[in-house]
């Protein structure tokens, strides 16, 4: 059993169809099919069973497919290992971002492309539980996400900005003599909230929680903009972190902080006691510098 048969297998599992795998691998179908065929041949056994237009696994299927995964995620950090030593010249950093946070990596992204020009950038953008569950899969070397009280202990964390979080709501009355917006009133209006799988949701769930509210939740998106507009057409409130709020057209929306004042933490997180290839250690660097924490006073 050779690995690229091994990765095959996995993704047909995966997409679940020969064609999507065959179009992830940039592979012909055919390629696909005798590749699995010798493996199934090899190893004296049936792996996959095909029920109309799904595919099943045999109790054999499930035991190669599991094991490979590990297989896999061990081989890809031999990989990096091996591609990287001794230098800069050349690799690959699999980075995670929540996509509202994307322009305030820019500066960041440029000048670490200028240090490291054969360094090869590659973005995930999804909330931010999804890019800990990736972390924690090995499918991403690192990511910036959302920190919350029940982030992963098996993940490192370097907490690199905060800002508060903030109250949209329309620029009519009865918003336009507030200063701020006590967070026990949010149970009174209708919430616009980002989905699920956002830290952010996660933080403000548990905030309401906390307070036992009961929060109506009108609208779930991945958007900001799209949250935005929901405010503007009446449909409720959105809580949004700082800098987004920086971005909204201010003739038509207002942001308030939310008091008591409660803050949006991003950090970068990557798994504990894992491998981490040269460019991720020099992102991580990047990182410090570009966001440096402050010194703790010295005691006198």
């Amino acid at each position: 059993m050779d690995i690229r048969t091994l990765r095959y297998f996995v993704e047909v599992v995966r997409q679940q169809s020969f064609t999507r795998a065959a179009q992830t691998l940039f592979v012909t179908q055919p390629t696909i099919s005798k590749m699995l065929k010798h493996l199934e041949e090899e190893l004296d056994c049936t792996l996959l069973i095909r029920e109309g237009r799904q595919l099943r696994l045999t109790d054999s299927g499930q035991a190669v497919y599991s094991r490979g995964l590990g297989i896999l995620d061990q081989f890809r950090q031999l990989e990096a290992e091996l591609e990287d030593i001794g230098s800069l010249k050349k690799g690959r950093l699999r980075l995670g971002i929540p996509p509202m946070v994307g322009t305030q990596m820019a500066d960041l992204i440029r000048d670490f492309r200028r240090k490291y020009p054969g360094i090869e950038l590659q973005i995930a953008e999804f909330g931010g539980l999804t890019v800990q569950q990736a972390v924690l899969s090995g499918e991403l070397d690192l990511a910036l996400t959302a920190l919350t009280a029940d982030t992963q202990d098996a993940l490192t964390v370097l907490p690199v900005f905060s800002h508060p979080l903030c109250a949209v709501v329309p620029r009519a009355a009865p918003w336009l003599e507030r200063d701020t917006v006590p967070f026990i009133e949010l149970g009174d209006w209708p919430i616009l909230i980002y989905n699920e799988d956002f830290a952010l949701y996660r933080q403000l769930i548990t905030a309401f929680q906390a307070e036992g509210i009961n929060p109506q939740i009108a609208v779930r998106s991945g958007q900001w903009d799209f949250l935005a507009a929901m405010v503007e057409a009446g449909i409720g409130i959105a809580i949004l972190p700082e800098p987004i709020c920086r971005r909204l057209d201010k003739t038509r929306l207002l942001s308030l902080p939310v008091a008591p004042l409660m803050m949006w933490q991003l950090g970068l997180i990557w798994r504990r006691d894992s491998y981490l290839s040269h460019g991720a250690q020099a992102w991580i660097t990047a990182c410090r510098r570009h966001w440096p924490q402050p010194r703790p006073p010295v005691a006198r």
